[in-house]
């Protein structure tokens, strides 16, 4: 609805920076060779689709300026009207010519293009023939079809009598052959009971062809009583039925709506008669009772002269004619509107038909229809109806619209009576003496949201409310507005700021700006348009924090928009809206101080405690943030807050808690909502400095907080969390700044004991706390907090699932460190010095190795990615104060272990490495002891490690692979690159491999640089053994290595070559391993390594045969594959006389399905023919 209103046709969630607005059809050229080119296309497939697809993106990107075409239109149509029409056209060419003509017609409308379609008498033969031909049930044919029959409605209406293309009825065998006029009505019938857009055409065809004069006196009594027979007998119920309803009904709506009144007066009773009788308002297809209220309203509009009410309401003359003298301007009664006055005036004491009433009756029933299309129909039937009434009847309609805006009335109802009253509206049918009773109705609608359980409808009512403004905007002169403007732009401003559904918002907006326009005399207008507008509204958290303010700093709109939002807004029944509208009156405050404290506080604190869940919510919400939002203005005013608030108020803000446990609303339905709202109310009392100083309201406070921090709900813990800092500041510390000792030996040791619960959220919370506490409590207690978050932070096989509580540690551990500062000759117990720095640097490097998994997949991954950012943290916090507490060993774990997590696979903590790791080394002041400062800067110029997508694997892997010719990093770079081109991901595994195989060929001319290589990868694998999180995909890695070719150059006859020693380090791996994924790996770098001749061909030979003979069928077969494909690619490894035989046993043995001592025996016949030992079992003593 708001897109119609500004009438440039956007959506309303469209993002205007995407949004074009072309000048010319610009693709015309492109087109016609689309047009010009399906002659050489259709016979492939591929070429024309996307040609089709091509051709459909030109067409819809003009969807919402399809003039732009009209110039080139008849001549497009032409070109693919003459590639459909070839008698021998193949189907694929005249199917895709007709789909085309069906998307130019969608984009301008047939209307537009069924006038330009050649119509000359030679096209009716050739025309009738080919839809004959075609097969109604043919669905890939229905744009070829829909074509013809809109093609026929306009050849149908040549003027000449059909009977002149009769003249050869009679067949040579003797056969008569159907008249024309027989053949397009059969036509026509058929085509009314489909089920697809043809349908449509066939209405048009029918309704249209019926207006001819030969045909109307032929066939219209006989066609009218066919319909009428399908309205009795057709069972709505079924599809057919449904599908034949709607064509007749169609066929009839349209005939009426194109027939001559004298022609079709005398049928208009008995059409009624039969369509009421039919009660098609109960049917359940939408579409039907469309079709039926389209039917009944030009029914009544037949039973009514056509004539222009003498006693409607215009504004000026919208008359070319009348503006240019053609007639004479009256005005009427206190020259409150212009009637032109035609020579042709009716007289209007002409007797309404009885008639009329019943289809009054029947569209207002369709007008509380539950279906939008249905409604607006019926809308729209009324205004056309009420524009031929005599003024009293009129009058009485509006009346019985009005009815409709009832308490006991649906949703449905007051949309459709919305859109009936906007229509009757534009249309000077609502005259002005009317909206004393209008405007109030349509201000109810605009704020219309009727509770459903949690959620509610209404929308769609405020949104057609936006249209009735939109359309008085247009349909009124100012003065007739003017009483009813400031309760007009208050209720449009709060739609288009506070509304829920950015429909709603939008559209509040565009009538907002109508009225501006067109009235001029909303209290400043033009300055709320320039910043409210139709696109500004878009945001809903802006609209609430920023927009509102601005709307409240005119005097005129400041109240309405405060009680509104207490009013309303803070019992939505979304809780998003809730905290919103708090956070606003927050923001309000400061437009009117005294206002909020006298009168929208002391009303708010009696719901505080009220029955209705959601209304008490934001009740506890606003009161918190008004509070919150009074101190700094108290202080302003060298006042107390106290001085603002009465003594009632301030009793009323202490009790809130109390009133809450006492009816144990804490643990009841909605207990969640209670709990935030109490710790919101917390942290804003404290910040707002309440003298409740120890009162018991205080020991309340502490205990909901505590109670909160156990809960499982994460948002509820944040809450408790987020109160601690503000809480303990205010009320547990003396004026100079010191700690109560009591109570900080309390709830430090209660919080420490809590971390050892084996509830995980319990940890979590006081995890989480303890990092919030202020800098007082930790006075002198230091060593002992981080002492309790370091212990959670470890992994223990007991607590190995708790991530998400070793997590929150971290964050605490950061937290501490932030809010206790830096001293390097500090004391150990009150800040980071140099005597604790190694030991928080220790904890988090140890948890950024947390790799634990679960059925949740890499839980360990929420405790590195918060050790990353802790350790950026602690960084740049150590380095802003004092440097040198760094040293070069911290510096360079810092860094290799950002640069590890930077290349590993999962995309969230690459990208939180990556970006971390570039802010580090452009850190300023500058990071001391990055390790090779200069070689690595080299690699991450300042400009491009800023500006790179840390998440795009192209960019991250192509960088941090260069890292591996550097020694100090060569170790974590190539552990987390081993794991990415071992893993499953398609991508990661592409650019991963990419960037390796990339630096393996930057070596090929350098044995020393690749020996160092493989012997870091040794390392990794050893460091790593058995360890199936990096083992496995470390296999495969350096199978990929294999496959390359990369490593020919490290061929040896030492024993200790490096070859050599994968090949014992692959043994070990798999030896006694039940994984057969990873012992299948391992069967890969055997193959792989029998490329090195001497003692690694044999050792792999060895255990390549040991693998033939596994328990495990599926490792038999996968192996005896690989040894095969292995033989193929290195021919020296089997005697030249052995190798058919060799590769016979292999193809032709059935490995994983014989016995095993079968596969022993064929096992050992490969042993004999390759030269090496036969595999013994070794029998378990």
């Amino acid at each position: 609805m708001a897109a119609n209103m500004t009438g440039d046709g956007k959506d309303d969630g469209a993002d205007e920076s995407k949004l074009q607005v072309h000048e010319t059809f610009t693709e015309l050229e492109e087109v016609k060779e689309l047009i010009r080119g399906l002659e050489n296309i259709y016979e492939d497939f591929i070429e024309m689709e996307r040609s089709a697809e091509r051709f459909r993106f030109i067409i819809d990107d003009y969807q919402e300026q399809p003039h732009l075409i009209d110039p080139y239109l008849e001549e497009l149509m032409l070109m693919l009207l003459n590639i459909a029409k070839q008698p021998k056209a193949p189907r694929p060419l005249t199917r895709q010519a007709f789909s085309y003509l069906y998307l130019i017609t969608k984009m301008r409308g047939f209307k537009q293009v069924v006038r330009l379609l050649p119509h000359e008498v030679s096209d009716m033969e050739p025309l009738l023939s080919l839809i004959e031909s075609q097969n109604p049930t043919d669905y890939e044919l229905w744009e070829t079809r829909y074509m013809l029959l809109l093609w026929l409605s306009i050849v149908c209406m040549i003027p000449f009598d059909l009977k002149r293309l009769d003249s050869n009825l009679q067949q040579g065998d003797g056969s008569v052959k159907m008249r024309t006029m027989d053949r397009i009505m059969a036509i026509g019938k058929m085509y009314l009971s489909v089920n697809d857009k043809v349908r449509d055409a066939a209405a048009y065809l029918v309704s249209r062809f019926l207006t001819r004069l030969d045909v109307k006196q032929e066939l219209l009594p006989s066609i009218l009583d066919w319909m009428m027979k399908i309205l009795k007998d057709a069972d709505h119920q079924t599809v057919l039925g449904c599908n034949q309803l709607c064509g007749v009904l169609a066929t009839s709506a349209l005939l009426f709506k194109h027939g001559k009144r004298e022609d079709l007066l005398q049928y208009a009773p008995i059409v009624l008669q039969v369509a009421l009788e039919a009660k098609l308002e109960l049917c359940d297809s939408c579409v039907v009772r469309k079709m039926m209220g389209k039917l009944i309203h030009r029914l009544g509009l037949t039973f009514l002269k056509s004539r222009v009410a003498a006693w409607r309401y215009q504004r000026g003359s919208r008359s070319l004619a009348a503006n240019l003298g053609g007639g004479v301007v009256k005005s009427t009664e206190g020259g409150s509107s212009d009637v032109i006055q035609g020579p042709e005036e009716e007289d209007e004491d002409d007797d309404v038909p009885e008639e009329i009433e019943e289809v009054i009756e029947h569209l207002l029933v369709y007008l509380k229809d539950k279906e939008t299309i249905v409604r607006w129909t019926a809308a729209k039937g009324i205004g056309r109806v009420t524009g031929r009434l005599p003024q009293e009847l009129a009058d009485d309609v509006v009346g019985s619209v009005l009815e409709l805006f009832s308490s006991q009335e649906t949703n449905g109802a007051w949309h459709g009576g919305c859109l009936a009253l906007a229509e009757l509206g534009r249309r000077g049918l609502l005259l002005p003496g009317r909206l004393k009773d209008v405007v109030p109705v349509i201000m109810k609608a605009l704020a219309y949201d009727e509770r459903r359980g949690n959620f509610s409808v209404g929308a769609h009512v405020r949104d057609a409310a936006c249209y009735v403004c939109w359309a008085f905007a247009r349909a009124y002169e100012p003065k007739e507005i003017l009483p009813y403007v400031n309760q007009i732009a208050s209720c449009l401003i709060i739609a288009s700021v506070f509304d829920r559904e950015v429909n709603v918002r939008r559209a509040a907006a565009a009538a907002f700006q109508e009225n501006v326009g067109r009235q001029g005399t909303f209290p400043h207008g033009i300055d709320i348009l320039t910043t409210v507008d139709y696109f500004a509204v878009g945001n809903r958290v802006r609209c609430f924090t920023e927009l509102s303010v601005f709307i409240a700093n005119f005097p005129e709109y400041t109240q309405a928009v405060i009680d509104h939002l207490a009013e309303v807004k803070l019992a939505h029944w979304d809780s998003a809206i809730r905290e919103l509208s708090a956070q606003a009156l927050h923001n309000l405050t400061p437009c009117s101080p005294d206002y909020m404290a006298a009168t929208v506080l002391p009303k708010l604190l009696p719901l505080t405690s009220g029955l209705d869940l959601f209304q008490r919510h934001g009740a506890i919400l606003a009161v918190a943030e008004i509070l919150h939002a009074l101190y700094p203005i108290s202080q302003a005013r060298k006042k107390s807050l106290v001085d603002l608030l009465d003594e009632n108020s301030l009793e009323e803000v202490q009790s809130v808690s109390k009133k809450l446990q006492d009816a144990k609303m804490f643990k009841r339905h909605g207990g969640e909502y209670m709990r935030t709202a109490v710790c919101c109310l917390i942290e804003k009392c404290s910040l707002s400095k309440l003298p409740f100083h120890n009162k018991p309201v205080i020991e309340l406070w502490q205990s909901v907080i505590d109670e909160c921090l156990t809960h499982i709900e994460p948002e509820i813990q944040a809450a408790a969390v987020a109160a601690i800092p503000s809480f303990f500041s205010e009320y547990f510390t003396r004026p100079d700044g010191s700690v109560l000792q009591d109570k900080q030996e309390s709830i430090l040791s209660h919080y420490l004991q809590e971390l050892k619960s084996s509830n995980e959220p319990t940890r979590q919370g006081h995890s989480l706390a303890l990092g919030a506490l202020p800098r007082a409590m930790l006075q002198g207690q230091l060593s002992r907090v981080m002492a309790g978050l370091i212990a959670v932070s470890e992994v223990t096989q007991k607590e190995e699932k708790m991530a998400e509580a070793r997590r929150d540690a971290v964050k605490a551990l950061s937290g501490i460190c932030e809010t206790v500062g830096v001293a390097n000759d500090g004391k150990a117990d009150s800040v980071l010095c140099s005597a604790n720095v190694a030991t928080v640097y220790s904890a988090l490097l140890q948890a950024i190795k947390d790799y634990t998994l679960d059925s949740r997949g890499d839980i360990g991954a929420w405790v590195r990615e918060a050790s990353m950012q802790a350790l950026h943290d602690v960084t740049s916090l150590i380095v802003r104060s004092d440097p040198q507490m760094l040293t070069p060993d911290i510096c360079k774990r810092v860094f290799c272990s950002l640069v590890q997590q930077a290349v590993e696979k999962i995309d969230r903590t690459r990208s939180l490495a990556g970006h971390l790791f570039s802010k580090l080394i452009y850190h300023s002041p500058t990071v001391p002891h990055i390790p090779q400062e200069k070689e690595v800067k080299d690699v991450f110029p300042e400009v491009l490690a800023k500006g790179t997508n840390w998440s795009a694997v192209s960019d991250t892997y192509t960088m941090f692979s260069r890292l591996l010719a550097l020694d100090e990093y060569t170790y974590n770079v190539l552990l987390g690159l081993v794991i990415s081109v071992g893993g499953l991901t398609e991508s990661v595994v592409k650019f991963s491999s990419a960037s390796l195989l990339e630096y393996l060929k930057s070596l090929s001319g350098d044995r020393a640089a690749l020996e160092r290589f493989m012997g870091v990868y040794l390392a990794v694998c050893r460091d790593h053994h058995r360890d199936d999180r990096v083992s496995l995909p470390a296999m495969k890695a350096l199978d990929h290595m294999l496959c390359w070719g990369v490593l020919d150059t490290l061929a040896s006859d030492k024993s200790d070559s490096i070859p050599d020693q994968l090949v014992s380090h692959i043994r070990s791996e798999v030896t006694k391993c039940g994984n057969p994924q990873k012992i299948m790996a391992a069967a890969d770098v055997y193959c792989g390594l029998l490329q090195f001749e001497g003692s690694p061909r044999s050792k792999c030979l060895t255990q390549l045969m040991i693998l033939l003979c596994h328990k495990y069928p599926r490792v038999r077969k996968t192996t005896a594959d690989k040894v095969y494909e292995a033989l193929l690619t290195y021919d020296e490894v089997v005697p030249e006389e052995q190798v058919s035989d060799v590769m016979s046993v292999l193809s032709e043995t059935s490995w994983d399905n014989l016995e095993i001592a079968e596969i022993r025996e064929k096992r050992n016949s490969l042993c004999d023919m390759l030269g090496i030992k036969r595999p013994v079992l070794l029998k378990q003593s």
